[in-house]
């Protein structure tokens, strides 16, 4: 595994960088301690996941499939979280 290849997964954390930096300039952003931990494990988890798919030798068909898969689950899980759209106990509304 080389060395560039090793730490993509940490890629979507740096993400959280664009909250960071506009909540120091905005008052219209409020995130707490746990909104960006709570964001960055969901952004890890995305990160592993395509990893993991890219890892695997599967035909480039079926690759963009899983890969879409798991975009899928990540925004179902991110809406759920901020509005709550189907009334689980992790909406956060």
């Amino acid at each position: 595994m080389s060395v560039t290849r090793k730490f993509k997964f940490y890629y979507p954390t740096f993400l959280l960088f664009i909250p960071l930096v506009a909540k120091q300039f905005s008052n219209e952003v409020i995130w707490s301690p746990m909104d960006f931990v709570t964001m960055g494990t969901l952004l890890l988890f995305l990160g592993i996941g395509i990893e993991w798919v890219l890892k695997k030798a599967f035909p480039k068909k079926k690759t963009v499939i899983y890969i879409a898969a798991v975009a899928f689950v990540f925004l179902l899980l991110w809406i759920e979280i901020a509005v709550g759209v189907f009334g689980s106990p992790i909406a956060g509304n």
